[in-house]
């Protein structure tokens, strides 16, 4: 009897101090006992996305731009787009085209089964914002390799295997739906002899370039290099994307 007494005096001497403790430290208590919504997702995502911002976060453009290669151009001969691929492949039932058109529009999309039939967008290069009523509309958006195909093959990718050079076309990184003049004026070229007539998307555009040329180890040129970095002088610190 004196034994279960003396636990229970030790139990209730316990709790008391640990309720002094939280009165004298109440920020500790919002650190460690602080509720979390429960959205239904699985931790294993959190982590996921926690460590997919926190390298996006981390990383500089400008930092990134100082380790690729410099070199010049490497010969013309031999590219065809069929060294990449041979169009859009299907994912998840669904054609990556309209996948990507679906991701710039967000939620103003109104899918018919794949097909994005309704929305709205600000058209990164232009800068304007244009609004789409029908199929035949949005049948008129480009999609553009954000780093010309022929540009990867002079810089590296006509080295690699057919698979990676299939990542490299069809890597949602390095694809934006885009107005089509626009995508016509760009052609093939680099930060060197193109850039967006939007200057406010300039920072975004060349920090992609730049990510998918590390991220694929490909070159640049000196005169490309400097293009990009007169271009991230104005944005230090624009992260680069998937990196």
């Amino acid at each position: 009897m004196k034994l279960k007494v003396r636990r229970v005096s030790v139990v209730v001497c316990a709790l008391i101090a640990t309720l002094v403790w939280l009165l004298i430290n109440p920020a500790s208590y919002d650190e460690v006992f602080t509720p979390v919504e429960d959205t239904g997702a699985e931790e294993v995502d959190y982590a996921a996305e926690a460590v997919s911002q926190a390298s996006e976060s981390d990383k500089k453009a400008v930092d990134v731009l100082a380790e690729l290669e410099v070199k010049g151009r490497a010969p013309k001969k031999g590219y065809t787009r069929e060294e990449f691929y041979n169009g859009w492949p299907t994912v998840d039932g669904c054609s990556l085209r309209q996948r990507i058109i679906k991701r710039e529009f967000g939620d103003s999309a109104v899918l018919d089964g794949c097909n994005v039939v309704k929305g709205e967008y600000d058209e990164p290069y232009t800068g304007e914002h244009k609004v789409f009523t029908d199929k035949t509309e949005i049948s008129k958006i480009q999609i553009d390799h954000v780093v010309a195909l022929s540009d990867a093959w002079q810089k590296g990718a006509q080295n690699l295997s057919a698979e990676k050079r299939y990542e490299i076309a069809t890597d949602p990184l390095n694809l934006l739906a885009v107005d089509g003049a626009a995508n016509k004026k760009k052609s093939d070229g680099d930060a060197a002899t193109w850039l967006p007539a939007n200057k406010r998307f300039r920072c975004q555009y060349v920090a992609r370039q730049v990510s998918v040329k590390y991220k694929y180890q490909l070159w640049v040129t000196e005169a490309e290099k400097e293009a990009i970095a007169r271009v991230l002088e104005n944005c230090p610190n624009e992260p680069v994307l998937g990196v």
